[in-house]
């Protein structure tokens, strides 16, 4: 909806008018024709639903940009956009090179963090994105370092100079679906790999879910990163910028480990602490590493699940404490649960195939205490294991 003459009228006096209007009414997609209507009265139809559209967007990316109050938004370009906690992230990895560059930049999330560190050129192929952008970074104070450059990263006209450093995150959304072969994305990844080649060291974004075939023989560290407990992204350091084999980062904490994996172990039984680790470390291939590293032991060595003695307080992974370990079934475990007098049951899995939902309704338990089951398969024999969250300690930043 929003567009080039849209959003010129929006950052002057009458469309920021209308926008706080708008935003005051705090509209959502359920209440969108009724506000625009209400502005309608005041404003031409067209930007009475712009404003709307606008406030709509900017309540949607709070949880992604603590300023979102003082920007503007694309909806598609929203869902693309790299949240504030990550593009952080990125910048600092960056920070000590110059000149930085943002390529195919957006609306700006990554170009935003990076020129609050001081100049960057960011460079897309969208006229109506890149001048949201700017007036994003005029709205933040940002544009005296913020350099927006109208380009094609398949056909580049625009110089990068052989000491630059870059980050680079591809469209992976068409219409509104995802793309997950690397050879469709916007531009495809061996482009961006052949960039990589040109300067002085390269972030490349690829989805979380690619497959390690793709991108293990590349050259590059493959960095998984997760914030709050949910995996948000992969990233492909070249260059300069590439500092291990692997690395897994917890965010907003920014623990980081790094590899290559350790070796192998043979399997341990379950003993009084089991240890979940955080999907940025699983998908980076540490699991066996933060076992070496923390003196816990697999319960199997192809299961993502660590055990000790002992607690091992580690930022890499929910620990909790065994309380029961029985051969699963559904019969066993029901009786089990109610013996318990459990009425609030949380279903997890690592290498089950159990449908956890249909499970828990099928249980119809009527107690009135609660209970966490982990249910697994070690090698091969399906269980249930009873356990209790523990909460994780203060730990220092580690590399």
């Amino acid at each position: 909806m929003l567009s080039l003459e849209s959003l010129s009228w929006l950052v002057s006096g009458p469309g920021q008018e209308a926008l706080a209007l708008a935003e005051s009414l705090e509209p959502g997609e359920e209440t969108f024709l009724a506000v625009a209507q209400r502005l309608g009265r005041r404003f031409p139809d067209v930007l009475a639903r712009v404003a709307v559209e606008q406030a709509i967007l900017r309540r949607r990316a709070l949880s992604k940009f603590p300023r979102a109050s003082e920007m503007y938004f694309l909806r598609e370009a929203l869902d693309q956009s790299t949240g504030y906690r990550v593009a952080a992230y990125h910048a600092d990895r960056l920070s000590e090179h110059a000149p930085r560059f943002d390529l195919g930049c957006g609306i700006g999330g990554d170009a935003l963090a990076l020129a609050a560190q001081g100049p960057t050129i960011a460079i897309d192929h969208d006229a109506l994105r890149a001048h949201v952008l700017q007036a994003n970074a005029r709205s933040l104070g940002l544009d005296a370092n913020l350099q927006v450059v109208r380009g094609d990263l398949l056909r580049p006209a625009w110089h990068m100079p052989s000491t630059a450093v870059a980050f680079a995150d591809p469209a992976r959304r068409r219409q509104g679906r995802r793309i997950h072969d690397p050879a469709r994305y916007e531009p495809p990844l061996a482009v961006l790999v052949g960039l990589a080649d040109r300067a002085a060291g390269v972030g490349i974004k690829v989805s979380p879910a690619i497959d390690r075939i793709e991108i293990d023989s590349l050259g590059a560290e493959v960095e998984f990163i997760s914030d709050g407990g949910d995996l948000k992204e992969c990233v492909l350091w070249f260059g300069e910028l590439r500092t291990a084999a692997s690395r897994g980062t917890l965010l907003p904490s920014r623990h980081t480990l790094t590899g290559p994996e350790a070796d192998g172990q043979s399997a341990s039984p379950i003993l009084e602490y089991l240890y979940e680790p955080d999907p940025a470390v699983m998908r980076a291939g540490l699991v066996r590493r933060l076992a070496e590293l923390s003196g816990a032991l697999q319960i199997d060595p192809g299961l993502a699940l660590l055990t000790s003695a002992s607690l091992r307080d580690t930022p890499f992974a929910t620990a909790y404490r065994v309380l029961d370990v029985m051969p699963f079934s559904e019969k066993a475990l029901r009786g089990e649960l109610r013996r318990r007098g459990v009425g609030q049951v949380t279903l997890k899995k690592r290498g089950s195939a159990v449908d956890t939902e249909a499970l828990g309704r099928r249980l119809r338990l009527t107690g009135s205490g609660s209970a966490t089951v982990l249910l697994t398969r070690v090698l091969r024999r399906p269980l249930a294991i009873l356990v209790e969250p523990l909460a994780s300690g203060q730990h220092p930043p580690s590399v």
